[in-house]
């Protein structure tokens, strides 16, 4: 798979996840305002990827989504958020 091939598919896996993302409400260690900042963060990261990778940096669009999947990741296992990687069939 090409470069520009993965940083395509990281950055529509990503965009899906940020359509169906749901924060749960059951988590009482975490402020839900803070869950939501770490959210935005995420878009940011994103928003950088489709920036750089517009501009054919790829290397550093896919260090952008990276991070982006990475706090996704890090909210999904702590259980502050609901989502999966994998799209509907």
């Amino acid at each position: 798979m090409t470069l520009e091939k993965l940083v395509s598919k990281y950055i529509q896996n990503s965009e899906r996840v940020f359509t169906e993302i749901k924060i749960t409400q059951d988590s009482t260690q975490v402020d839900g305002e803070k869950a939501k900042s770490v959210v935005e963060t995420a878009k940011h990261y994103l928003e950088d990827a489709k920036y750089y990778q517009k501009r054919n940096r790829l290397e550093t669009s896919l260090a952008s989504v990276a991070y982006c999947e990475g706090l996704l990741d890090a909210l999904r296992l702590l259980g502050i958020a609901e989502f999966s990687w994998r799209g509907k069939k």
